[in-house]
């Protein structure tokens, strides 16, 4: 019985040895804050549904995702990183909008590929 004893004792001294090994490795280590936001400086690029939404505001009238992204290179707003199909990308990202907006969301589609701009920003 003395054996199981000493056998218990020498496993709860290893638990607690670890436990405390642990900790102190956990409460010396340094934890990074989070960074503050920053204001999004003015010359900062802007994304392609924020051009977007700057060009169906100037048009007034639904736009199919092609003639935007046509419309946002020739107005200098955003220019594709290389992808081989910018339009299928924004269709894409306006839909996911309206799906996950619902009623907040800053498009509408009015007809099949034809989007326009709510009202809301």
């Amino acid at each position: 019985m003395a054996t199981k004893t000493a056998t218990k004792t020498n496993r709860n001294a290893k638990a607690a040895s670890k436990a405390t090994t642990t900790k102190a490795t956990k409460k010396n280590a340094t934890v990074a804050k989070p960074a503050a936001k920053e204001p999004k400086p003015a010359d900062k690029k802007m994304s392609q549904i924020e051009a977007a939404v700057a060009v169906l505001a100037k048009a007034k009238q639904p736009m199919n995702c092609k003639s935007m992204v046509e419309a946002m290179q020739v107005e200098g707003l955003w220019a594709s990183p290389g992808g081989a199909t910018p339009d299928a990308t924004l269709y894409a990202s306006i839909l996911r909008e309206i799906k996950t907006k619902a009623k907040d969301a800053r498009f509408k589609k009015v007809d099949r590929g034809l989007f326009a701009l709510t009202g809301k920003k």
